[in-house]
């Protein structure tokens, strides 16, 4: 096992190859071993559900409705939402201001650029 190929997103080292793909056992992220190289250059960017970057100050749409812990209503699909700040170092890396229910975090792939 010395030819051990870690995960590009979580460097987990538990990879196996599944057909033509390799799959990380930890995350469950699967990337062909020949466009690494191409994927690792983009690593720093924030993309949203249909594969667009996003910057500080964008305004993004909710594509499906996100339930709020301690609200009585869920975020519905079509929110949009306005000058967003973006939290690279984040697993939620969207702050916003939702009319409605204030303050929150976001995942970037429940959002589209408006």
């Amino acid at each position: 096992m010395s030819d051990v190929v870690l995960c590009p997103k979580c460097s987990s080292e538990f990879t196996y190859p599944s057909d033509n793909v390799m799959v990380c056992s930890q995350c469950f992220y699967e990337w062909n071993p020949e466009e690494t190289v191409a994927e690792v250059s983009n690593s720093g960017q924030i993309l949203d559900s249909n594969g667009n970057e996003l910057q500080d100050g964008d305004s993004v749409v909710v594509i499906k409705d996100l339930p709020v812990k301690g609200a009585p209503k869920p975020v519905k699909a079509g929110t949009k939402v306005k000058n967003i700040r973006l939290r690279p170092d984040s697993d939620h890396n969207i702050d916003c201001k939702i009319d409605g229910f204030g303050s929150m975090a976001l995942k970037s792939e429940f959002v589209k650029k408006a």
